[in-house]
């Protein structure tokens, strides 16, 4: 045996592991099996700590029912809290892309926690026969309860993280829409023009459309609350006291400050992935609509002579390496990526959650880590299009300005006063002879210039109002 190296054993035979790891040989062996992506779990900090906040909640339900000494007991928890507080993150070594069920992450969680309560005990690592991962760290639990567990309460906690970020570009978005409120521009549908608008209330359907989207995901994080944890192999709970489950989803909500509740059916939720479907279903939808609000801001950024050009984006960088002085819409590109990314995840979680079998989903890493990456992103992304595009953008005012003036959308507003068949003609005439519609009104005679003024005020094409002919007959009749 080498100095730098020390045995371990497993049912397979014996291993030479590192000598200064905290991991042991399952890890070992996991890491020859599964040079998937060469992503480690410890890429989600989230996760790590909800295996410790897990094995910190067991160790203490198992003492209190009289199954792990108390030194035992102590060592583990002060073990779990230094990995609570960021430590020992670069031993949690296994690829994300896992087979077993989730079984490698774990032994990795278990073999890590088992090492450094051995030397808080004064033992060196390896000595399992003074604290063993498996019956002292994994006491009372299965993979197959532990780590659905964990990923619910990584899960919860990425969560209210994306909501801070979504709220964050809602407020964002909020803000453009005060500074544009007086901005008069024509709306389009089918990218044909449409009627009047502010830019304003233009960017305020963004917020909205964001906070809507925040409700969506408040609602779906209430699903990962309910825990299977208890239910050991299948959902029978074998191998535990009759009141662990309860003592122990006890301990577990008071070290994660998540109001978690124990299944009401173990087995059923230890082998069913609808909430994460449903949480899956709703991180699309944001992204399909986040993507929709940066399509539109590349749209009306568009040009800046050739195209809409309605509002200009900040400038991040060099948009061309042929074309002189070409910027580009980088930020919003880069968020339709990850919208792309998060509607491919959905499709992956789907097939994952419907593949299970029985009484186990073994495709639970690919869920946590599809889930993982879309919800990192979107945070991500949500700040980024906050900070270096939506806080930046302008408007073309005078551009804006005249492109109402010389659209014949605003012929729809003089439907109530000219009639639907007048507005007709004036659109037509207009169309085919590059006049204005206002000109064409005028020299028709069908309002006076007092009162077509009246209508076209901004705030009047751009709300709810009262005809001007019956405002004037409810003002004769007081």
């Amino acid at each position: 045996m080498k100095k730098n190296e020390r045995l371990e054993h497993d049912l397979l035979g014996d291993r030479m592991v590192p000598a200064d790891a905290y991991y042991g040989v399952h890890t070992l062996r996991a890491l020859e099996n599964f040079p998937i992506t060469g992503t480690p779990i410890s890429i989600y900090p989230e996760q790590v700590r909800a295996l410790a906040e897990i094995k910190m909640a067991a160790a203490r339900a198992n003492n209190e029912l009289g199954f792990l000494d108390q030194n035992k007991a102590d060592a583990i928890v002060k073990a779990c809290e230094e990995v609570i507080a960021g430590k020992l993150h670069d031993q949690f070594v296994i690829d994300v892309i896992q087979g077993g069920a989730g079984t490698s992450t774990n032994m990795n969680a278990n073999e890590v926690i088992a090492n450094r309560a051995l030397e808080i005990m004064g033992f060196e690592k390896g000595e399992y026969s003074k604290l063993h991962p498996n019956e002292d760290v994994n006491m009372s639990q299965s993979t197959n309860d532990v780590y659905p567990t964990a990923l619910r309460l990584s899960t919860y906690v990425s969560l209210m993280g994306l909501i801070e970020s979504m709220d964050y570009l809602r407020e964002a978005f909020e803000a453009k829409a005060e500074d544009f409120k007086h901005v008069l521009k024509m709306g389009r549908t089918q990218l044909q023009d449409a009627v009047p608008m502010t830019l304003g209330q233009e960017f305020s359907t963004y917020a909205v459309m964001l906070g809507e989207d925040i409700e969506r995901v408040r609602e779906a994080s209430r699903l990962l609350c309910e825990i299977n944890l208890g239910a050991t192999a299948i959902g029978t709970g074998i191998t535990t006291h009759p009141q662990y489950a309860e003592r122990v989803r006890h301990h577990l909500a008071r070290i994660s400050s998540i109001p978690l509740i124990t299944a009401p059916n173990l087995i059923e939720a230890t082998q069913d992935c609808g909430s994460f479907v449903q949480l899956s279903g709703v991180l699309k939808r944001v992204a399909v609509k986040l993507s929709k609000v940066c399509n539109d801001l590349r749209l009306l950024s568009s040009g800046p002579r050739a195209g809409l050009g309605e509002i200009n984006l900040p400038a991040r960088q060099a948009g061309s390496s042929i074309m002189p002085g070409k910027v580009n819409p980088v930020i919003p590109e880069v968020v339709n990526q990850i919208a792309f990314e998060v509607i491919g995840n959905d499709m992956t979680v789907t097939m994952a959650a419907e593949a299970g079998q029985l009484q186990l989903n073994a495709f639970e890493p690919i869920i946590a880590h599809s889930l993982g990456k879309s919800i990192t992103h979107l945070s991500r992304g949500c700040r980024v299009l906050a900070d270096l595009c939506v806080s930046g953008i302008t408007a073309n005012e005078e551009r804006l300005r005249k492109s109402v003036a010389d659209s014949i959308g605003v012929v729809t507003a003089l439907n109530p006063y000219i009639g639907y068949a007048h507005a007709t003609e004036v659109a037509q005439e207009a169309l085919i002879s590059g006049r204005g519609v206002s000109e064409l009104v005028l020299e028709k005679g069908l309002l006076s210039a007092e009162d077509l003024a009246e209508i076209l005020r901004p705030e009047v094409l751009t709300r709810p109002c009262v005809p001007l002919a019956k405002q004037k007959v409810a003002n004769t009749a007081r």
